[in-house]
């Protein structure tokens, strides 16, 4: 099979498929044809050797949406997709045209999703659903306020925050453009604190999903209420913050950080359960895409790098 098979950590403009054997499934295994596979930030970062739990020789990547062809009779030909942290780290993940996981672990895509559609949603749907509906259990009437609201994780984390009923703030660089988000502030050219302060009559946002951490954490945390959350799943750039920590405790607030590596593709099978019914019902729609063939692998991987506006990169094996 054709596969992009990592012996060592480099550039992302060094990588090149390769032909390798396919996986042998164990007994507790399917095999899986992959159709479309996606590219996240932390895909870059693990073929860059920034990923410290990685083993190699490995194949990266996270997200799949892909048809079994080999395991129990009653999967065979079913079309699946899935994500999870051990995959690309410490099992074989979807840059490649066929992978293998657990039978517990097989989910059916939604039948409104395309293959591509289908393969985006995992890392970026899996990290906003635990931190808004798990973590900071957001509910009808909270205002979420979404640092970093134009990248594939903060799409995510607008739709289901308004799934959810609450009123969402978008801040970014730049516009989301996208209808998802009630509010947007612009972060290079308003106050974010003071925006949001404004924006609901000086009671501060229920909860902040920080996607950007670092250089807006501050700003952040001080958008929040009495008793806000604040749940943070990155940090751009410098990755160490400070804030007043009588402030903080004054305030009663909760600071929750959400890793969506800790769940495997078993754990990850039962957040995609719980997001099923989101796609199904069209509540929840994918990002937009910008799509590669998988021999075209270090272009796809330069384009995440470098940043592609809000559209989610996917390789077509």
């Amino acid at each position: 099979m054709k596969a992009l098979r990592l012996d060592a950590f480099g550039p992302v403009t060094a990588l090149a498929v390769t032909e390798m054997p396919a996986p042998v499934r164990r007994a507790d295994e399917v095999l899986i044809e992959v159709r479309a596979a996606s590219i996240s930030p932390f895909d870059v970062r693990n073929v860059t050797g920034l990923v410290p739990l990685v083993t190699l020789p490995r194949v990266p990547g996270r997200d799949y949406a892909g048809v079994v062809r080999d395991g129990p009779p009653a999967l065979l030909g079913r079309e699946v997709w899935g994500t999870g942290g051990s995959l690309g780290l410490t099992r074989d993940g979807s840059h490649a045209q066929y992978l293998t996981i657990p039978v517990n672990a097989v989910r059916e895509k939604p039948g409104r999703l395309s293959f591509p559609e289908a393969a985006s949603i995992g890392v970026s749907y899996s990290a906003a659903w635990i931190g808004l509906s798990r973590a900071a259990r957001v509910s009808a009437g909270d205002v979420v306020l979404i640092v970093g609201a134009s990248g594939s994780v903060g799409w995510a984390a607008a739709q289901i925050a308004r799934w959810r009923g609450a009123r969402v703030i978008g801040a970014d660089r730049r516009p989301t453009g996208d209808g998802t988000v009630d509010h947007q502030v612009n972060t290079t050219t308003q106050d974010l604190t003071k925006t949001v302060l404004e924006l609901t009559n000086g009671r501060g946002a229920d909860v902040v999903f920080d996607a950007v951490g670092g250089p807006r954490f501050g700003e952040a945390l001080g958008s929040l209420r009495h008793r806000g959350r604040h749940v943070v799943v990155a940090s751009v750039g410098e990755r160490r913050v400070s804030f007043d920590l009588v402030d903080f405790y004054h305030q009663e607030l909760t600071l929750h950080g959400v890793d969506t590596i800790k769940y495997d593709v078993e754990a990850s099978a039962e957040i995609l359960d719980e997001l099923h019914v989101g796609f199904d019902t069209s509540v929840l729609t994918p990002p937009p895409l910008v799509t590669f063939p998988l021999d075209a692998v270090a272009q796809a991987y330069q384009a995440v790098q470098t940043g592609t506006a809000g559209s989610k990169v996917v390789l077509l094996p």
